[in-house]
């Protein structure tokens, strides 16, 4: 049996979240944040700072990649696993990544910053996610 202490810091070795990422991006923390959705629903938004490469894209892309920079790969949700495949794909190649659980819904229910081909796009925040102030 796996103890809860092994399991937790496994778990946070391979993922984080919105709020993280946001912050390390705010930070100028050194990472790639990896859209790994479709063309579709990169054109329709995205977040700001991401690069996009659809799961399935990845291995025939993996030398973009330097791996010494650690990898932070998102999809649509939590309902999405196709963050889970694009971390699967990164890890296979030997590269550091983690996946950033709840993916974009979670970004955009924050408030953080996403855009799509004609600019930023609004920024709204959902306190059923987390504390509003006014």
């Amino acid at each position: 049996m796996i103890d809860a202490v092994s399991y937790f810091a496994a778990k946070l070795q391979h993922e984080t979240d919105a709020s993280d990422v946001y912050a390390a991006q705010k930070a100028g923390d050194a990472f790639v944040l990896v859209d790994v959705r479709s063309d579709e629903a990169w054109r329709q938004g995205r977040i700001s700072g991401a690069v996009h490469v659809p799961y399935r894209d990845i291995p025939a892309r993996v030398a973009e990649f330097d791996p010494d920079v650690p990898i932070v790969v998102y999809c649509w949700s939590p309902g999405c696993n196709a963050g889970a495949k694009g971390a699967l794909a990164f890890a296979r190649l030997g590269l550091p990544v983690r996946e950033m659980i709840g993916g974009y819904e979670y970004w955009v229910r924050e408030g953080q910053p996403t855009e799509n081909d004609e600019g930023p796009l609004p920024r709204t925040f959902d306190p059923q996610v987390m504390v509003v102030r006014s």
